[in-house]
């Protein structure tokens, strides 16, 4: 007999991974992550405390799957992008990229890491460890590869993803950290990832 768990006892499951996690995030913004209890996430999502500890032994195994659920979307937009294309290249990465960060509660995020990171400098080490810096180094190595194709000629990949994801978020996600109803037209992100292209092409074309 096998012991695999069949197809209804692994979406179960998956669903209430999802329940935990979203009252995980929602409690931690509202009442801080010091202050939310794993007992009381598990009321909030509907779980039993056993179900919650068997997939979240701590609370910082909680946030740190959020964190990685969060930034998960880095391969949802489709096939890598040609290294042999600067342009649709970095359109394409520029256009996941503003899919990524206008997620909903990727805000939410950011702003528990900020609220907290005094305290628990764990969580902004999670943040970039687990979050920003697979999905950057994932950037920096399709640079690389640009400039080994020859449509592209970055001595330092590191530095120009640092620019080119720099000039994205800069418009579509660092704001709203700070204004509750920022919410650029579908044509200025646009726009914005467009002028970015254009800039990274001007000063990185062979």
């Amino acid at each position: 007999m096998s012991t695999e768990p069949s197809a209804y006892h692994r979406r179960v499951a998956a669903e209430k991974r999802a329940a935990i996690l979203k009252a995980a995030t929602g409690l931690f913004l509202a009442s801080g992550y010091d202050s939310t209890s794993l007992a009381r996430i598990a009321e909030a999502a509907g779980v039993s405390k056993a179900t919650l500890f068997k997939q979240f032994p701590t609370k910082a195994a909680l946030f740190d799957a959020i964190v990685t659920e969060s930034w998960g979307a880095e391969d949802s937009g489709g096939p890598d992008p040609s290294a042999e294309d600067l342009r649709a290249g970095l359109t394409a990465i520029g256009h996941r990229y503003v899919e990524l960060l206008t997620r909903p509660g990727m805000t939410a995020l950011f702003r528990i890491v900020i609220a907290e990171l005094p305290r628990f400098p764990e969580l902004g080490e999670a943040q970039f460890s687990q979050g920003k810096l697979p999905y950057f180094e994932s950037v920096s190595r399709y640079l690389a590869a640009a400039h080994v194709a020859g449509s592209a000629k970055v001595e330092d990949p590191t530095l120009a993803a640092t620019q080119f994801l720099g000039m994205i978020s800069n418009f579509v996600f660092w704001p709203t950290l700070l204004l509750t109803d920022w919410a650029p037209e579908p044509s200025a992100i646009e726009r914005a990832v467009a002028e970015a292209v254009e800039t990274m092409i001007a000063r990185y074309r062979p």
